[in-house]
């Protein structure tokens, strides 16, 4: 019965993503991994991703920056995106999660997740509004980066910077006008939303620990309750694998700790 109640809950997840999904992948894989899909359905939907204390949307702002950051499943990437759509998710909400993967994992990794999501919007028929480009004047950049570095990390954001000046001296004008300026500042996402993608995509990587506590404690600075950044990180438990959830739950329990 308990089984068969993870599996209910799994799979009413998973069909409000897309109701075909668990069909196609029966189809798919069924016949060679029977077992696999089945406690996928289980354990990722039911027990991980059906979990309360994260909503859907923010979950799966969550799960596509963390496959865009790790750009090795743009099949899982594209689903997730059509799957992101089917709850509330917009088009240019996704856009974005592409623009933030740019600076934490590069821009091929940014332009890989585009063409995924250009495949998934085609599919669903939708086409994300043009927005209007923020100055590119330097001076410009560097207030936006700046106000957008104030509000998630403070004092110690500058520090950080800082500390780079004399090994790489051009380091911290390009953190803080492009990582900051040009993308962190952006309006699209809300800066709780904006922190679980970085969030995501630096755990999944999981090569990140140092930007990862920055982003964690920039997500209690901006409202994310520790609760909410424990789940997007225990999300990576299915997306990059326990050992990458876990060395994050440990980087989380540091900034717990230092913020007590």
């Amino acid at each position: 019965m308990t089984e068969n109640r993870r599996h209910a809950k799994g799979a009413a997840l998973l069909a409000a993503l897309d109701p075909n999904a668990l069909a196609d992948v029966e189809r798919a894989v069924g016949g060679l991994a029977p077992d696999l899909v089945r406690t996928m359905v289980e354990f990722a939907y039911g027990d991980i991703l059906s979990r309360p204390d994260l909503d859907v949307r923010s979950r799966q702002i969550a799960t596509v920056a963390a496959l865009a950051g790790l750009g090795n499943a743009p099949s899982q990437l594209r689903f997730h995106i059509g799957g992101s759509l089917n709850v509330g998710v917009t088009p240019e909400e996704i856009v974005e999660v592409m623009y933030l993967t740019a600076v934490f994992a590069g821009f091929p990794a940014a332009l890989n997740g585009l063409f995924a999501a250009r495949e998934a919007f085609a599919a669903k028929g939708v086409t994300p509004g043009r927005q209007q480009p923020p100055s590119s004047d330097t001076g410009e950049r560097r207030r936006r980066g700046q106000a957008a570095l104030q509000a998630t990390s403070g004092q110690a954001g500058v520090d950080v910077l800082e500390s780079l000046r004399a090994l790489a001296p051009d380091m911290p004008d390009f953190l803080l006008e492009f990582s900051y300026g040009d993308v962190i500042a952006r309006q699209i996402l809300s800066p709780r939303h904006k922190e679980i993608a970085m969030i995501a995509v630096c755990a999944a990587r999981g090569t990140m620990r140092p930007q990862l506590i920055v982003h964690l404690k920039a997500g209690l600075a901006v409202g994310l309750s520790r609760s909410e950044s424990v789940e997007v990180l225990m999300q990576m438990a299915v997306y990059a694998g326990f050992p990458a959830a876990l060395n994050a739950l440990d980087a989380a329990r540091e900034v717990f700790a230092e913020n007590d």
